[in-house]
């Protein structure tokens, strides 16, 4: 999982602004690296211009997905990551990083600002904090704890079933049981069978 770009782009009348950007782009080769930041910023303006007012969408280009959200006010926001990034963890990133974009930076500055003029320095870290959703997101962290607890969940049972096997192997040969017993044993494990996790 991970987030190659985070841009905030004005929309305008005509075409998206690019306000701010950040980029990690260390997966790529050198050489490749300013082609591919600039198609990511080509890529994330033409989202941005074709996504209408107060909406989101997610848009797959070849292995990665580009998440916008564009305001009702024109602010938007895009992150590219690839397939596997959680879809809600990108949504509930934008949202964070408007709704901080829009209180530090000044409304009038959107129209006919740019990377240089725009004083916004949080991006970076934001695309470095969420670059692992389960520590960046407090719902995806309790995910995955469940998983892992559902994990050991199987585990066990798969443990005890084991148990109840060699349970069964003991119970057949034991010659401290009597055949009463071992009668009353069966028949107990026939009567637990309908509760045995397949």
């Amino acid at each position: 999982m991970k987030l190659y770009s985070l841009s905030v782009l004005y929309k305008g009348a005509t075409k998206a602004n690019l306000l701010k950007a950040a980029y990690d782009l260390s997966s790529f080769s050198f050489f490749q690296r300013s082609s591919v930041q600039e198609f990511m910023t080509f890529t994330s303006a033409l989202i941005v211009e074709r996504t209408s007012q107060g909406s989101r969408a997610s848009v797959k280009e070849q292995e990665y997905l580009c998440h916008v959200y564009v305001r009702n006010d024109n602010l938007s926001a895009v992150v590219i990551a690839d397939t596997e990034y959680p879809q809600r963890v990108c949504f509930t990133l934008l949202d964070k990083v408007l709704e901080e974009f829009s209180r530090q930076v000044d409304s009038i500055d959107w129209p006919s600002g740019n990377p240089e003029t725009i004083n916004y320095k949080a991006l970076d870290i934001h695309l470095s904090k969420y670059q692992n959703p389960r520590e960046a997101d407090a719902m995806t962290k309790v995910q995955a704890e469940l998983d892992e607890t559902k994990i050991i969940l199987h585990n066990t049972m798969e443990s005890l079933l084991e148990r109840g096997e060699k349970l069964d192997d003991l119970v057949a040969k034991s010659e401290h049981l009597g055949n009463q017993s071992k009668a009353f044993y069966k028949t107990a494990r026939k009567q637990n069978s309908c509760c045995e996790i397949m």
